[in-house]
C-alpha cells in the first residue's frame, strides 16, 4: 500500500505527482469546504487527509509538516467531539471570537513554537527550509487549535500560513500541492465570511424566551 501511495501517478513540469499527493488534493479541497459549511463530516474527512499528507512531506523532506500530522490527528479527534458536544448543556458549538487574553496566549504560544521548531529543525534535521517550516507549522497549530473551537479568527491564520505554504511547496516541486493550497486560500476566504455571517445572524436573533417550567405529577 505505501509502494503505491508513493508511486507516480502523473508529471506535471517534469515532476512526478504521487498518489499520496493526489489523493491528498482530493481529500483536502473536501475537508476545507465541509470546515466552511460548518459540517460535522469534515473531521473524519480531514484525519484520512492529514495522514496522506504525513506520507507526502516526510518522502519530500518537511520534517515539521510531517510531524504536525500526527498532531493534527489528536486535534481531529478532539474537533470531532467538541463540534458535537462542546456548545451549551453538552449542545453543538456555534461560532465565536476570539478573547482577548486567548490572542495573547496565541500569540505567546506561537512565537515558541516558531523559535523552538527552527532551532530544531536547523540544527537536528537536513531540512532545507527551517524557518519557513517552523512558521507554517506554528500557523497550522493555532489555526488547528481555533477551529477545534469554531474560533471565527482561525481563518485568518490560516489565511496567512497558505500564503506561505503556496511558494514554499512551489520551491520544493510540490506542485499539486502548492495549487491545493491555492484553492485552500480561496476556500478560507469563503469561510471567513460564511462564519462570520454566522456570527452575524445569531447576535442579531431575538432571544428565545426559556419555555415554561415542567408541571410536577
Amino acid at each position: 500500500m505505501l509502494d503505491w501511495l508513493t508511486g507516480t501517478a502523473f508529471t506535471v513540469a517534469g515532476t512526478g505527482t504521487t498518489w499520496a499527493e493526489l489523493l491528498g488534493f482530493a481529500t483536502g479541497v473536501v475537508n476545507v469546504w465541509l470546515v466552511a459549511r460548518q459540517h460535522i463530516a469534515n473531521w473524519p474527512i480531514g484525519i484520512a487527509n492529514v495522514l496522506l499528507l504525513m506520507l507526502l512531506f516526510w518522502t519530500a523532506g518537511l520534517y515539521a509538516d510531517a510531524g504536525l500530522q500526527v498532531v493534527y490527528v489528536v486535534l481531529g479527534v478532539y474537533g470531532w467531539w467538541h463540534w458535537l458536544f462542546g456548545g451549551e448543556r453538552r449542545s453543538r458549538l456555534t461560532v465565536a471570537r476570539t478573547g482577548h487574553r486567548e490572542w495573547w496566549a496565541l500569540g505567546v504560544a506561537g512565537v515558541l513554537l516558531t523559535a523552538g521548531l527552527w532551532a530544531l529543525l536547523d540544527r537536528a534535521t537536513d531540512s532545507t527550509v527551517p524557518l519557513a517550516d517552523a512558521v507554517t507549522t506554528a500557523l497550522s497549530l493555532l489555526a488547528t487549535y481555533g477551529q477545534t473551537r469554531k474560533l471565527v479568527e482561525s481563518w485568518w491564520l490560516w489565511i496567512m500560513a497558505d500564503l506561505i505554504y503556496i511558494p514554499l511547496y512551489a520551491y520544493k516541486g510540490l506542485w499539486l500541492t502548492g495549487g491545493l493550497y491555492l484553492i485552500f486560500l480561496a476556500l478560507c476566504v469563503v469561510g471567513l465570511r460564511a462564519w462570520r455571517a454566522d456570527l452575524r445572524e445569531r447576535s442579531t436573533a431575538p432571544a428565545v424566551p426559556p419555555g415554561p417550567a415542567p408541571v410536577a405529577a
